[in-house]
């Protein structure tokens, strides 16, 4: 079986466990082809761990949840030194990032110190304790929670940081025949069944090939206009970085791949704009992510493809 159609088929294994989000789980697996981290903005039980356990065991790849809290400390993401009285030394203690998926459950309940240290390694790939440098295992790739209506006991993500995120997804509500069907099953069981239909190795190969999709030049316009367009317009004190441009580019590969294609077309980009953008925005009124995907519906309309 051709890695592609192992790819569908791990799609396919997810979706039968997280029930009637089939779009997030595309688009989740489409960031992690990108080489990015993803950020779940949700209400609690809402499907987010069932999906991120669901997604390390197709892929055949190692899992750590951490809970972050007010009182966790960089050493508990990262590791520490321990001194070996016996050896005479400091050795360096792996903490739990040293997985190839983490869940960083509720990252906007920790400090802003842990929240950076996770972030940190988000960005370099390695840890940095004391001077000693420790390589991530590779792929690595970073599920992030939080509740988007809870402020209390929290310390929100500032823009620079949400920037360090490929994509924002929301979870939702499913659809009531959905949920009706959800609570007649065993999902705890269903997910525990899963198994495991790539590898690390893999994964790190359809990296390599996302890469490799072609990016035609009419394509790159349409996005230096859309990253524009959001420079320019009187709703937002602030537009997109050139990260975000980038992370557009690559998420629109990374879609095409999923699609079943070696290049681009506009509406690979169309579908990746909005969660690649969405929690990038400066918008100068308070507006619930329904109403911000609605105004950027009207931007992408407003921007049309290249013939």
């Amino acid at each position: 079986m051709r890695v592609r159609e192992r790819l569908q088929e791990a799609i396919s294994r997810v979706s039968e466990v997280v029930r009637g989000k089939d779009e997030v789980i595309r688009l989740s697996f489409c960031c992690l082809l990108a080489k990015g981290h993803l950020l779940l903005e949700d209400l609690p039980g809402t499907g987010k761990t069932t999906l991120a356990m669901a997604m390390a065991r197709v892929m055949g790849c190692s899992f750590a949840r951490i809970q972050f809290t007010s009182d966790l400390l960089p050493a508990d993401v990262l590791g520490t030194l321990i001194y070996h009285p016996a050896e005479g030394r400091f050795v360096f203690r792996r903490g739990p990032i040293f997985h190839h998926l983490i869940l960083a459950d509720e990252i906007n309940r920790a400090s802003p110190k842990a929240q950076s240290a996770l972030l940190e390694a988000m960005g370099e790939g390695e840890v940095s304790v004391e001077g000693v440098i420790e390589p991530l295992p590779r792929p690595f790739f970073v599920i992030a929670t939080q509740n988007p209506h809870e402020f209390y006991g929290t310390f929100p993500l500032p823009e620079s940081q949400l920037d360090r995120f490929t994509m924002s997804l929301e979870m939702g509500y499913p659809p009531r025949d959905v949920e009706k069907e959800i609570l007649e099953r065993d999902v705890q069981g269903e997910l525990k069944e899963v198994k495991a239909v790539l590898g690390p190795q893999e994964i790190l190969e359809m990296q390599r090939d996302v890469h490799r999709v072609f990016f035609h030049e009419d394509v790159n316009e349409h996005v230096m206009k859309l990253t524009e367009r959001t420079r320019t317009s009187r709703e937002l004190r602030y537009g997109v970085s050139t990260r975000a441009a980038q992370a557009i580019v690559a998420c629109a590969k990374a879609w095409a791949f999923i699609e079943g294609r070696d290049y681009v077309i506009p509406e690979d980009v169309g579908r990746v704009f909005i969660p690649v953008v969405i929690h990038r925005l400066g918008f100068r009124q308070e507006m619930e992510r329904r109403s911000k995907e609605a105004f950027l519906k009207e931007m992408l309309k407003g921007v049309p493809f290249p013939d």
